[in-house]
């Protein structure tokens, strides 16, 4: 097949760098564009990237050479060669929110890492597996923006990409409070010990913004559309409490939850099993075969272990038992940098392709 051109705006980020060792090799989408502040543009992307590249696998040949362009001032140029654009720019918010509806604007789906967007209501925020239906609200964003084939979708933050899921296969049972605890990675604030070295042997307990995030989001994720946007779930009452702890890859959760009709432990374990998406249905490229992996053992999950399960984009949980103040508690853990941001975008992309929302010029 013909491959999709893209184009990742924020590419020099640690979620930017991420994408290209996702594209660079993808079946659907080929690496047309590279795009970053103009203190970047006009270098390669080698030059670019000189002494910050911060994955595990070498920086590919085929982004190399390519020569990085100003997400700001080149937009237009930009949204002339691809086909769409993933964005993971490092701005002040209303600053991300103009971007990316000049780039929609410009006719160029837009597929968002950043938060700015996710709460503006005909946007949808969408985990493959979990509601794809919310991607029917794009037409009406459109008619908004008065565009035939730009718009934008976002995913949800890294912080609920574990419990989130755990827990959509249980909703019939009536889903009532949730209180969780995250113990989230130096990656996820863009860091590696060596640029952040006061996080070994250390925990914070604070992140800005994740509690809201990790409170908030679901309840967009349980939304509906209705009359052009999505509204947001009215239960169930989330509390939560993120932790930065000294691990450079993957989000832990420690979940607590009450039902209106309270199911059994084998009822939570049938059903993890069973799970499976639209993602899963229509074998998107990225997807994990089995989304959902239960361990019986004490001491699992853990994170050096699991993480990379299903190349980074499985869900692992454990430790499912009865609770003394709620019905249930259980662990769950998600690698962060890619179901969590760069592997769910593309994931997201792959769905918007599959079912024509984003097609080839």
């Amino acid at each position: 097949m013909e491959k999709y051109k893209v184009g990742i705006v924020g590419a020099t980020g640690m979620v930017g760098q991420r994408f290209i060792t996702l594209i660079a090799e993808h079946p659907w989408f080929e690496l047309a564009v590279l795009a970053a502040s103009a203190r970047s543009a006009g270098k390669t992307y080698e030059e670019a990237v000189a002494g910050r590249w911060a994955m595990e696998a070498p920086l590919p040949e085929k982004a190399k050479s390519i020569v990085v362009m100003d997400a700001v001032a080149d937009a237009e140029k930009i949204a002339g060669i691809v086909d769409f654009i993933f964005c993971a720019v490092d701005m002040k918010k209303d600053e991300i929110r103009a971007l990316e509806e000049k780039y929609a604007k410009l006719e160029c789906p837009v597929v968002s890492n950043n938060s700015a967007n996710r709460w503006t209501p005909d946007v949808p925020m969408v985990v493959p597996e979990l509601n794809p239906e919310h991607l029917a609200v794009i037409e009406a964003q459109k008619k908004r923006l008065g565009t035939k084939r730009g718009f934008i979708a976002v995913k949800s933050n890294c912080s609920i990409q574990n419990y989130v899921p755990a827990l959509h296969p249980m909703r019939d049972f009536g889903i009532e409070k949730i209180l969780v605890c995250t113990y989230q990675a130096i990656s996820g604030a863009g860091k590696t010990f060596a640029r952040w070295p006061e996080m070994v042997d250390n925990v914070i307990p604070y992140i800005g913004g994740e509690e809201e995030k990790s409170e908030q989001e679901p309840l967009k994720i349980w939304g509906t559309v209705q009359n052009g946007e999505i509204v947001k779930a009215t239960e169930p009452a989330i509390t939560a409490q993120c932790i930065r702890v000294p691990v450079t890859n993957g989000h832990m959760s420690a979940t607590f939850v009450s039902f209106k009709k309270k199911p059994t432990e084998e009822d939570f374990i049938s059903r993890w099993a069973a799970f499976k998406g639209r993602a899963q249905e229509l074998a998107l490229p990225s997807a994990p075969k089995q989304f959902l992996h239960y361990f019986t053992e004490n001491d699992r999950p853990q994170t050096k272990s699991e993480r990379e399960l299903e190349h980074g984009m499985a869900v692992s949980i454990g430790r499912l038992r009865p609770d003394t103040q709620y019905d249930y508690k259980f662990v769950a853990l998600s690698h962060n940098t890619l179901r969590g941001a760069a592997g769910g975008a593309v994931l997201l992309a792959e769905l918007l392709c599959a079912e024509g929302y984003i097609t080839k010029k």
